[in-house]
C-alpha cells in the first residue's frame, strides 16, 4: 500500500513537471509561428525565470505553490495554493518575480551589446518591457501585491495606466487584465483599515513599508528607462 501511495505521489508530481514543460512547448510553438523559433525560445525562458522568481520567494516563505503554467499570447504563472500570510509577504513574492526577470533581461542586455547580437537585444527589450508592464499598482499586476503593503486602496492609481495602455495598444490581454481587477478593486473600494482582519494582514511597520516602496519605484524608473533605451536602439538600427 505504502508503494502504491509512493507511485501515485510521484505521478502527481511528474504530472505537474509535464504539465509546464507541455505549456512551455505549446507557447515556444505558438510564438515560434509569428516571431521565429530563436525568439521564442528566448522570450518563454525570459517567461520562465520570472515565473521561477515568484516560486523561489513563495518557497521561501514556506507557502505552498504549484510549478509555473503557459498560456500563449497571456503570459505564465504559479498557483499559490494558499493565501500570504501578510502583505509583506505578498509583496516579497510580487517584487521576486520582476527582480529575476529584470536580471534576466539585463544578462541579454549585456551579452547582446558585447556580441552586437540583435536577437539578444529584441529579447533584452521583450524582457524590460514585460517586467515594466507587471509593475502596474493593480492587482493581480505583480506591481499590485507590491504595493498593496501601503494600502490596498492604491489598485486605483492604475486604472488609468491600464486605461491609457489600451486606447494607445487595444489588446485583449489588457481585458482579461481588467477583467480580473474588477473583484479587487470592489474589495480595494471596501477597504476598512480597522477591520481586524485588516489589521492582521496590512498593519506593518512603517519601515516595510517605505523600503517596498522604494524597491518599487527604483525598479519601476530602472525598468521605465531600459524600455526605452532598448527601444530606441532598436529602431536606430532598423533604420540604419
Amino acid at each position: 500500500m505504502s508503494k502504491l501511495l509512493i507511485l501515485l505521489l510521484g505521478g502527481v508530481k511528474l504530472g505537474k513537471v509535464l504539465t509546464t514543460t507541455g505549456s512551455m512547448l505549446l507557447t515556444i510553438a505558438v510564438y515560434a509561428a509569428f516571431y521565429g523559433w530563436p525568439f521564442a525560445a528566448g522570450f518563454v525562458a525570459l517567461l520562465f525565470v520570472h515565473e521561477a522568481g515568484h516560486y523561489v520567494a513563495a518557497k521561501q516563505r514556506g507557502l505552498d505553490v504549484g510549478l509555473p503554467t503557459f498560456v500563449p499570447f497571456v503570459g505564465a504563472w504559479i498557483q499559490l495554493k494558499e493565501l500570504p500570510h501578510d502583505a509583506e509577504t505578498e509583496a516579497y513574492v510580487g517584487l521576486a518575480g520582476p527582480f529575476a526577470g529584470t536580471l534576466a533581461a539585463l544578462a541579454c542586455y549585456f551579452i547582446a551589446r558585447r556580441t552586437d547580437s540583435n536577437l539578444l537585444l529584441a529579447l533584452s527589450y521583450a524582457g524590460f518591457f514585460l517586467n515594466l508592464f507587471n509593475l502596474i499598482p493593480l492587482s493581480p499586476f505583480d506591481g499590485g501585491r507590491i504595493t498593496a503593503v501601503l494600502s490596498p486602496r492604491i489598485w486605483f492609481a492604475g486604472v488609468p495606466v491600464l486605461l491609457a495602455l489600451f486606447l494607445y495598444r487595444p489588446s485583449p490581454l489588457l481585458v482579461i487584465m481588467a477583467i480580473l481587477a474588477l473583484p479587487q478593486l470592489k474589495r480595494a473600494w471596501h477597504y476598512d483599515a480597522a477591520d481586524p482582519q485588516n489589521v492582521r494582514y496590512y498593519a506593518l511597520p512603517a519601515s516595510v513599508k517605505f523600503s517596498y516602496a522604494f524597491y518599487y519605484l527604483a525598479l519601476l524608473v530602472f525598468l521605465a528607462m531600459m524600455t526605452f533605451g532598448v527601444r530606441t536602439m532598436l529602431t536606430d538600427i532598423h533604420h540604419g
